[in-house]
């Protein structure tokens, strides 16, 4: 259900304790949560996204543990027990008590005990065969600190600590296609980010599934003019149905969609140090995430730095052309450590610019607001999103751009008060689109309101 929203204010000055501090918000994001939650872990929003979504929970668990750092452990625990013998973390988990035809594609389609057998797919529960960002090992580290003494009670470090290890041994191996040193996703929901204009160059070499061979549940519960075109829809279900079909193998297939994108690789490196914090907690090797996260970092810059456009770049390996599309995606390496002076300065430069251009009552777009495909109110296709937004001004707070984080901080939560925790917004109007009662919404509304100091420890 869509909430009518104002437009939130403007405000100059740094938030205040009484500002940061709003227990009627933070109530209100805790009952999001409660209401959300599924006994094990929490769906992102009842009616359209009903199952387990894997970096919804990592974003979920760090809302989570201001409220119960427990309930935050088995958020992730319950994430990574679905994990394949391959190392990978699978982009949904099904809820079995879900009715199949409540949400297209379902396990009936992944087929992954099935399909996925040959890649250690988990014969006891079903889920997808693609991944998401891995923003895992940052939230599991942040859930840590915030009680190291129960954390430590539980074992929860020194038991997620060699799945973290096995889901990114499996990207910087299984997934370096292009053998640069740089993940690839094989899918554009891989990248969160489903339906962005970056696609749109890549996605057209790939011919649709025939129209009447699926049913999209997704229109029952949002607006048509909100979500993906059938054509995009009938290419998504291709590239999955033909990654299934070859038994969801990396090396070696002749994949459709192959690119390189700058959020999934940034995040991958904001979470091998995350990595490396808790390898040194536990007395393990912390080096060679370390040394992994650099050649990440550098393998970004070498790879997908456009100095031209101010911004990092999406690259399509089987055209090995990076893709002129602007996208939010280009600015999230902010968030990992290791960046050139200049070209942090460029990315401010870019994200407080015309293409972008946020400020005091208007969040990041998704997309390049000149580009030609920009549209306010499609789904990644201009529309500001919360873990976005939360995840850039964490970033702008690492490389000490305090006042422009600040302004994202006061922003969000306001955004999310006056939209009832929505999916998406409106980033001129501030208007709620997609689904209310967001999890991530609430969850990273909550940790904003609950840790002032920001930034990634």
């Amino acid at each position: 259900m869509k909430r009518a929203v104002q437009p939130t204010g403007t405000r100059s000055a740094a938030p205040c304790a009484e500002e940061v501090a709003d227990p009627s918000l933070a109530h209100r994001a805790r009952r999001v949560l409660a209401e959300n939650w599924t006994g094990g872990s929490t769906v992102p929003s009842r009616s359209l996204y009903p199952h387990q979504w894997s970096w919804d929970s990592a974003f979920v668990a760090i809302g989570l543990r201001h409220v119960s750092p427990e309930r935050a452990q088995r958020e992730l625990e319950t994430l990574l027990d679905a994990q394949w013998g391959d190392g990978r973390v699978p982009h949904i988990v099904f809820n079995p008590r879900v009715p199949p035809a409540a949400y297209f594609p379902g396990p009936d389609f992944w087929r992954s005990s099935r399909a996925g057998r040959g890649a250690g797919a988990p014969a006891d529960v079903q889920t997808s065969g693609i991944v998401q960002p891995p923003v895992h090992a940052l939230a599991a580290w942040l859930v840590h600190r915030a009680d190291p003494a129960a954390s430590r009670r539980r074992g929860f470090l020194r038991r997620v600590h060699p799945r973290l290890v096995a889901w990114h041994r499996y990207l910087l191996g299984q997934r370096d296609l292009a053998g640069a040193g740089l993940v690839a996703v094989v899918h554009p929901w891989e990248t969160g980010m489903d339906n962005s204009p970056c696609w749109d160059r890549p996605l057209a070499r790939v011919a649709p599934a025939p129209a009447g061979s699926f049913r999209r549940a997704d229109l029952a519960h949002g607006a048509a003019d909100d979500r993906p075109t059938d054509l995009d829809y009938g290419r998504y279900v291709a590239l999955a149905r033909a990654y299934r079909d070859h038994g969801y193998t990396d090396r070696g297939t002749a994949h459709a969609f192959a690119v390189e994108d700058p959020g999934v690789n940034a995040l991958l490196a904001a979470s091998e140090h995350a990595l490396a914090r808790i390898a040194h907690t536990l007395g393990a090797d912390a080096d060679t995430h370390r040394d992994s996260a650099r050649h990440v970092t550098e393998s970004l810059v070498r790879r997908l730095w456009q100095a031209d456009a101010g911004q990092f770049l999406c690259r399509d390996i089987r055209a090995d052309a990076l893709l002129p599309e602007r996208s939010a995606a280009g600015l999230l390496p902010v968030v990992a450590p290791g960046l050139p002076d200049d070209v942090v300065t460029a990315l401010l430069r870019t994200a407080r610019g015309s293409r972008f251009g946020f400020g005091p009552d208007r969040l990041v777009p998704g997309y390049d607001r000149l580009g030609a495909a920009f549209d306010r109110h499609r789904y990644w296709r201009g529309p500001a999103w919360f873990n976005v937004n939360w995840l850039l001004e964490r970033g702008f707070r690492q490389y000490g751009r305090n006042a422009d984080a600040d302004v994202l901080r006061r922003a969000l939560p306001a955004a999310a008060s006056a939209t009832g925790f929505a999916e998406y917004i409106d980033p001129d109007t501030g208007q709620a689109r997609g689904s209310g009662d967001f999890s991530w919404t609430a969850a990273l509304t909550l940790d904003l309101l609950s840790d002032p100091q920001g930034g990634i420890r």
